[in-house]
């Protein structure tokens, strides 16, 4: 393994993609990680730019906080951000023996009671909730490096082997990750309908998914391929190019700058309107007209975050209609055998299957961390862009 050093005895450094401010990166030389007993040491090949990262970098979101629950300003804790990782593992800690150098992983980047090995596991982690882990931190998020480096260490159980030769979409296993979290919730759900419900009167006849980003897009797939979804599918979303692969993978689109989207489910649903609804735009003007769109005590997934501005009176329309509420965040969902995460296990197989077509919505593609700045300030905003990966 080749590294750079800081002089002849100093520590091992590597190159990262440092955020000191808001809206403010710099490419620097830092501390390389060293691997503990139970870790890994992984050179970073492919770091997925997700919302979050958009949203931490424009100074929107902050969630590495002090023991108050304070945001620490970046100018006195910089982060290194990217939390969507795979890479190849260079280096092994002594108790590590189910990977090896040279072996290929997508990482989960959560650490939790399992991954830490406590003692004791909180009462989240004993029932497959790691993501809510009473003492969870998160790479790339809430203030651990994060993937936009040369390496990362990690725990070796979050370190899930690649068997096939995917290459830099590898990466899409945590946002996919993340689709199966939230389909796990919802079929756990007391709601009055289901997907493919037995008892026709508490099927799901029409969903609706508000936003055809990485997130839409994936639930489009993963309802059609993973879940067996029939009935009804729409996708409401603006921009043409979203549009069009999400009707390349099931879906009937919803253009909502040329109609009005409530008469439009209306009318394509026959007056139903849906029994289930995943919002994933973060739009505040999406949250506004959920009343119209949904039937009495349908399911709604609430996958976006934001909805900056938006006045919370409108919830009176939304809880008048009881519908079950799903609130999402993360991938877990228990642990294999071996104590590496289920759901992104499941995730990876399902990419390197090619049952979900990831690749599809990879639009961007960097080459170099000094591009990491300008994607995350203003590329995300061209028409043609979709989803954004970096590989090292």
């Amino acid at each position: 393994m080749h590294n750079r050093e800081a002089d002849h005895n100093g520590p091992e450094t590597m190159r990262a993609c440092v955020l000191c401010d808001v809206a403010y990166m710099e490419v620097r030389d830092v501390a390389q990680p060293q691997p503990g007993p139970r870790d890994l040491l992984v050179r970073v090949a492919s770091v997925g730019l997700c919302g979050t990262d958009i949203h931490i970098f424009a100074g929107h979101a902050n969630y590495n906080t002090d023991a108050n629950g304070l945001p620490i300003p970046f100018n006195l804790e910089p982060q290194i951000l990217g939390h969507e990782i795979s890479g190849e593992v260079v280096e092994t800690g002594r108790d590590v023996r189910d990977l090896q150098t040279g072996d290929r992983v997508v990482i989960d980047q959560g650490l939790n009671c399992n991954s830490t090995a406590r003692a004791e596991a909180c009462e989240y982690c004993r029932t497959g909730d790691s993501h809510q882990c009473e003492f969870y931190r998160e790479h790339g998020i809430t203030g651990l490096q994060g993937g936009l480096a040369d390496f990362i260490s990690v725990p070796a159980v979050n370190g899930v082997r690649i068997q096939s030769s995917l290459g830099a979409e590898a990466a899409m296993t945590e946002p996919l990750g993340c689709i199966i979290h939230s389909s796990g919730l919802v079929s756990r759900a007391r709601s009055r309908y289901a997907i493919n419900a037995s008892d026709r009167e508490q099927r799901v006849r029409t969903a609706l998914i508000c936003g055809a980003g990485p997130a839409g897009l994936l639930f489009t797939q993963y309802l059609r391929e993973a879940l067996g979804y029939e009935g009804l599918l729409l996708v409401s979303e603006p921009n043409p190019r979203k549009r069009q692969l999400a009707e390349r993978f099931g879906a009937d689109t919803i253009d909502p700058t040329t109609c009005d989207v409530v008469e439009a489910v209306r009318e394509l649903s026959g007056g139903r309107g849906v029994e289930y609804l995943i919002e994933a735009t973060g739009s505040g003007r999406v949250m506004a007209v959920i009343p119209g769109l949904i039937r009495k005590q349908a399911t709604v997934l609430l996958y976006g975050h934001g909805h900056a501005g938006t006045d919370m009176s409108l919830l009176n329309n939304v809880l008048f209609k009881e519908p079950v509420l799903v609130a999402s965040v993360g991938a877990s969902g228990g642990f294999e055998v071996d104590g590496r995460p289920a759901v992104y296990a499941r995730a990876l197989s399902l990419i390197e299957s090619g049952r979900i077509d990831v690749a599809s919505i990879i639009t961007h593609r960097y080459t170099e961390l000094e591009q990491v700045p300008q994607a995350l300030a203003g590329d995300w905003r061209a028409a043609d862009y979709v989803k954004g990966i970096v590989t090292l």
